[in-house]
Order: C-alpha cells, then structure tokens, then sequence
C-alpha cells in the first residue's frame, strides 16, 4: 500500500541552484545537450545524441506531443498603459482544448491579467496584421474568478481559428525564470519537432533535445515510440509554498490519448516503458487509476448505484484507490471497455494527479526528463522515482556543469525498484 505524501514537507526537497547554472538559451544543436544517465545507484555522463546507448532494444519510449501556443498577449490602451493577457486553459464550455482552440469569431478564456487595475470595463482593441490585411482582436473582460478572469475575445477576422489569432498576435511564454523576453529563435527552439497538437503555454521541455538524427538511432537499435498529449499550464510552474504537500492544489492538465495508444501500452507492459518528460509520466500513470475508476464505476452500476461519466482524475485519487491493487492489465482493459461501450476512440479528460515520494509507479521503468527548480512538484516527481539518490543526482549535475531547467541538459533515469 502507497504511503501517503500528503505529509510531506517541502522543504526537504530542496537544493542550492546558482543563478548561472540555468540556462538562458538552448545549444545551437539539440542533442548536443548532456545526458546524465542513472541506473541502480549509478550515474554516468553521456549526450542524447547517444541516448539509444543506454536504452534496450523493444523499449517503448513516450512522448508528449502537444504545441506551444503563442499565449501572451499585449494590449495597448489609448493612455499608453499596456494590459498582458495570458491565456490559462479554456473555459468549462469546451470540452476540450483542440474544441476551443477551433473556435472561430469568438472564444472564452480563463486568463491571468498583468495590469488588471488599469483596465476597467472597456473593451481592449489590438490590430492585427495578416497576410497584408489587417484584422481586429477584441478583448472583454466577463468576471473574476479566483485568481483569473474570464476573457470573450473576439476578431474581425472570421475565418480564422482562436489558435491561428494567437499565432499572429500572441508571443511564446517562455518560463518565468529564464527573466527575458521570448525572441524570434525560441518559436522553433521552445518547440519539440514533433509538436502536433495546439493547446501548452509550457514546452514539455525534456523532448527538446529529440532530433530527426536522435530518432532514426532509435529506430535502428528496435526501440519504438509513441505520443500521448497533455496541455502543459501554467500551473507547472506554481511554486509550492505550504509547508506540507496536503495544502498544496495541483494543477489539472488535459490529456488526450487514443485507444490503440492504451492497446499498445498493454502489449508493452512486460517491456520497458519509458517517459520522455514529466508531462507523458504524469500522463501514462493517470491512465492506470482511470482504468481503476472505470472498473470501480462498472460495480457500482452492477450494483444499482449512479454510474460516473467522468474519468478525470483528482490529485489524491491514486493513493485513495491503491489498495484495491488492480493488475495494471486488467485495469487498462477495463478502460478500453469504457471507451469501445462509449464508441468512442479517444480518452480526452483531465488529470490533477500529484505523484510524490510514496507513490508506486505502475507504467513507467524509465523517465527522460530535464533538472527541476528546487521545491517544486516536478521534483517531488522525480523523487518519487529514484528515491533519496535525487540529491546524489542533482549533486552530481551541479559539479559537473550539467545546465539546468527547460532550456538546459538532462537526464536518463531508470525506476528504482523498491
């Protein structure tokens, strides 16, 4: 049974990062970036270039292929105060993100707002230029909810989709520690290369360093690959300031992945499978407590109890249902069941889950993924994985110029088993 993190104290998932170990720029080569590779309590150096090196062959590695979208929008208001929107996730109207992102003439936003005090209740205007003719992007402000505001926009211009709209008028938001403005290089190198699907204000940085070249050395060596999309928000970055993990609110993401997707995964659950970001992990995993969801709901219908429509997964939810120790077969199976009863081919729900140490991973043997800010709940993550040698790992990069958070270096790290 899962030992509850809800007790955790943060503060002993810490460590000193100096300023200029982070990195401000990506290298001029992607997979040129540093791998640190750790496997049974032993840490190596090598480069993704050379990543298949370490992998065995019938792996199946997992990638996120969501997109970055140009999220941060300026508004210039006729006193010359300028009004930033950043586009959170959409509003509850949309079932999904893809659904809202398709959205033409109008669209409703949950927004953060930089300069809210100055914006009253008129409507901001911003002119847009496209393809030699211009267009307007309107932007009214509906209510304050919590710590956002709901946002209508709408633009002149209808036959473009709010993703296009924020394409030409938007700018990358880059993340909040590398203190500079995005620049035209990072619309293609804040960007995995196989990004498909529009709808992340944060790159799932460890696939970053994923080249053509990277993939084709793969290929040869028989290790296989996949993609799940998780929306990364902008809760990623939401520092975690209480003292123990119980009063901290996890973020809820989107994921979409296709059933012959979880099909795959059962024929690979006697492989190893391994994550390529935190993002895929976070994923791969609620797949598993959304397939015990789906066969707890199959009893309570059996039994004559109301049956959920739901499977989105809430923070806690996996510890809560750990001790009914489903097989990870049987509870993928049950949730191709609820999908082919649903006639449906796509999982599209949300996931909140916060994995920490205490968790028992159920899918992944490995995970790829950059060095994490100090406190956070990315590390809490990796923690989880590899237990206390996190602070051997994190060492080890700092005294051997590992660079460090999403435009930085990275790491191969193999499930310590308990």
């Amino acid at each position: 049974m899962m030992k509850h993190p809800k007790y955790l104290a943060i503060k002993d998932y810490t460590y000193d990062l100096p300023d200029e170990r982070i990195a401000r720029y990506p290298l001029s080569e992607r997979d040129q970036s540093k791998l640190l590779v750790y496997e049974s309590g032993t840490i190596s150096t090598s480069s993704y270039s050379s990543i298949e090196q370490f992998i065995p062959s019938g792996t199946l590695l997992v990638f996120n292929n969501t997109k970055v979208v140009e999220a941060r929008l300026l508004f210039y208001k006729s006193t010359g105060s300028v009004i930033e929107l950043f586009c959170l996730e959409p509003d509850d109207r949309y079932t999904d993100i893809t659904t809202a992102m398709l959205q033409k003439e109008k669209v409703y936003w949950k927004c953060l707002v930089g300069g809210a005090k100055k914006w009253k209740s008129e409507t901001l205007i911003k002119m847009i230029n496209h393809e030699e003719s211009d267009y307007i992007l309107n932007a009214n402000k509906i209510e304050k909810v919590n710590d956002y505001y709901l946002i209508e926009f709408s633009w002149s211009n209808t036959s473009l989709s709010f993703a296009e709209v924020l394409h030409h008028a938007g700018a990358i938001p880059l993340p909040p520690y590398l203190h500079r403005g995005a620049e035209e290089s990072d619309k293609e190198r804040y960007q995995t290369i196989y990004a498909r699907h529009d709808g992340s204000v944060a790159a799932p940085t460890a696939g970053l360093h994923f080249t053509q070249n990277v993939f084709t050395k793969l290929s040869d060596k028989k290790i296989d690959h996949d993609f799940v999309t998780l929306h990364v928000g902008a809760g990623t970055f939401k520092p975690v300031k209480s003292p123990t993990m119980q009063e901290h609110e996890m973020h809820a993401e989107f994921i979409d992945v296709s059933k012959s997707f979880i099909e795959r995964l059962i024929l690979h659950i006697d492989k190893n499978i391994v994550a390529v970001g935190t993002t895929s992990a976070r994923t791969l995993e609620s797949l598993y407590w959304m397939g015990v969801k789906s066969k707890e709901y199959r009893i309570q219908k059996i039994e004559g109890r109301a049956e959920h429509e739901s499977l989105s997964l809430e923070q806690w939810e996996a510890y809560d249902f750990a001790a009914k120790n489903i097989p990870v077969k049987e509870a993928l199976q049950s949730l191709l069941d609820w999908l082919n009863e649903r006639n449906t081919e796509r999982l599209i729900t949300k996931t909140q889950i916060i994995i920490a140490p205490g968790y028992k991973f159920k899918l992944i043997d490995g995970l790829v993924t950059n060095f994490h800010q100090p406190q956070s709940t990315l590390l809490l993550l990796v923690a989880a994985l590899v237990g206390d040698d996190w602070k051997k790992i994190y060492q080890y990069a700092l005294k051997n110029n590992f660079r460090f958070l999403s435009y930085g270096d990275g790491c191969l790290l193999w499930n310590k088993k308990a």
